[in-house]
């Protein structure tokens, strides 16, 4: 079989050689090697040279070469792309000239060789491609150009929305590109070009923030929250409930880190924001900067139990608040007292206060890890009461003798303890001491004026006023000079004062 093909093959060339012959012979016109278009079914990349002159196929060659090299170059930089084309990087023909050995295809060589490209030329097109070069000096210089697009990190910050929850702002990854190594990988891309746009992802370095966006992200549920009511309280006192909220507001608190509301809330000064208020001072209610200052700190206590903060600092007040039942109080005092408290959860918390209406609100976002099924409650419990009896005596250099105001209603005291109860699926399994408070008993408190030109009365009025005796006091004001009497400061009662009182016509009363 093979050998017969063989044969076959053979006489079927020399036949048509005979035939090619004859022709010549008979004047019949044959392919002429001065003949100078190109024969049909010739191709160059893609573009088909049938039957012209070289001047024509070199034009046609250079348009598509011309068209290849527009081709668009997307540089991808992280989420930027930069985009330019193969001849803005230096890429162009080289052997255009490959026309000059199109043209004598099938009419030039022996009679066998001639033969032979005609028939490819008839059964098959004949393709041929064009050769490119890259600038590489032109490519490094874009890339290198590219570099303007480097960004920094961004911090991540967390902002409260409309719908009260918080979002996240930047905390994005900044972008350094790696020249040398970015121009490699283009002219890879350039070099296993087969045809469309080139994308190329060019190679740099990331910059992380100290504070991402994935870190952030986690900080969306409502670990803990907490309202008081200051609306009663006097227009000094609800702008130091306000300014001391603000201080707050906002603070981001890393797992492991403490917050010190002493800290965030200090210096207590016109400087700071705050403004002259009632505070607590042993036993009495003064004036001072700041005043108000613990409702925001019992506030957000409170809020800090209901997430389970690890509370590492916490003082009752000398004596009952009205806010907040026994033991839920958290008094501060600058370098004195301190409500603290550590996140001890895996992942950051955010702190947003807020004052509306008359009430200051406190809730604490993070990342929810308790089961589902379990809720806690906190309870306060009385365990004893301390009546208010008796009265205090302080002196008032600012009015003149014959001035007593109550100025300070009484106190009743007590013991008291915050237990917080534990449920799962709405059975009580567990119960925990939180804290235990003691609250003074304080009876009621009069200033007694002592401003006289007199330097004996006004001393005698100081000696009274120190044993806490009113008798003597009001001796000293109806005859102007002190006299022997029983200490009574501890035999009477608020209602024997202003019994007293009441009957001395000397003695102003100011409530």
């Amino acid at each position: 079989m093979k050998r017969r093909t063989f044969h076959r093959t053979v006489l079927a060339f020399l036949a048509a050689a005979a035939l090619f012959s004859i022709q010549a012979q008979a004047g019949k016109p044959v392919a002429s090697a001065s003949d100078t278009t190109i024969a049909n079914g010739v191709y160059v990349e893609g573009v088909d040279l049938s039957g012209m002159t070289p001047e024509q196929a070199k034009d046609a060659l250079k348009a598509k070469a011309d068209s290849m090299a527009a081709t668009a170059v997307n540089l991808r930089l992280g989420d930027r792309v930069i985009t330019t084309s193969l001849a803005d990087l230096g890429y162009s023909c080289t052997n255009l000239d490959i026309v000059d050995s199109l043209v004598p295809i099938g009419k030039s060589g022996n009679i066998v060789q001639r033969y032979k490209e005609q028939k490819d030329l008839e059964n098959q097109t004949v393709e041929y491609a064009l050769d490119f070069t890259v600038d590489y000096a032109r490519v490094k210089e874009f890339v290198q150009n590219c570099s303007v697009y480097n960004t920094d990190p961004v911090e991540g910050e967390l902002l409260v929305g409309d719908d009260g929850y918080p979002y996240v702002e930047g905390g994005t990854k900044g972008i350094t590109l790696k020249p040398k190594k970015s121009a490699k990988a283009v002219l890879k891309a350039i070099e296993s070009w087969t045809g469309g746009d080139i994308t190329v992802d060019l190679v740099y370095d990331e910059v992380s923030p100290n504070v991402s966006y994935e870190t952030l992200a986690q900080v969306k549920d409502i670990l803990g929250m907490a309202t008081t009511d200051y609306s009663a309280s006097s227009g000094n006192r609800a702008i130091n409930v306000e300014n001391g909220c603000s201080l707050i507001n906002g603070t981001l608190l890393w797992p492991g880190d403490e917050f010190s509301v002493t800290e965030a809330v200090t210096p207590f000064s016109e400087e700071n924001g705050y403004m002259p208020a009632p505070t607590y001072e042993e036993n009495r209610t003064i004036d001072s900067y700041g005043g108000g200052i613990c409702q925001v700190s019992t506030t957000l206590y409170n809020a800090a139990l209901k997430a389970e903060m690890d509370i590492t600092a916490r003082s009752n007040h000398t004596m009952m608040v009205t806010y907040v039942e026994p033991s839920k109080d958290a008094a501060i005092a600058e370098g004195v007292m301190d409500m603290r408290f550590v996140n001890n959860t895996d992942a950051p918390i955010y702190i947003q206060g807020g004052c509306y209406g008359g009430q200051i609100t406190f809730i604490i976002y993070g990342h929810e890890t308790r089961p589902a099924n379990r809720t806690i409650e906190f309870e306060s419990r009385t365990i004893a009461t301390m009546p208010a009896d008796g009265y205090s005596l302080y002196p008032d250099a600012t009015q003149a003798v014959g001035y007593i105001a109550q100025t300070q209603s009484p106190h009743t005291g007590c013991q008291a303890q915050l237990w917080k109860h534990i449920y799962i699926d709405g059975v009580e399994t567990e119960e925990v001491l939180v804290n235990e408070s003691y609250y003074q008993s304080v009876g009621t408190i009069y200033s007694v004026g002592v401003m006289t030109d007199n330097a004996s009365v006004q001393q005698a009025l100081y000696g009274a006023i120190g044993s806490n005796n009113l008798e003597a006091v009001q001796q000293i004001i109806r005859t102007g000079t002190a006299a022997a009497q029983p200490d009574q400061s501890q035999n009477q009662t608020a209602g024997d004062v202003d019994d007293n009182m009441a009957q001395n016509g000397d003695v102003t009363i100011v409530n």
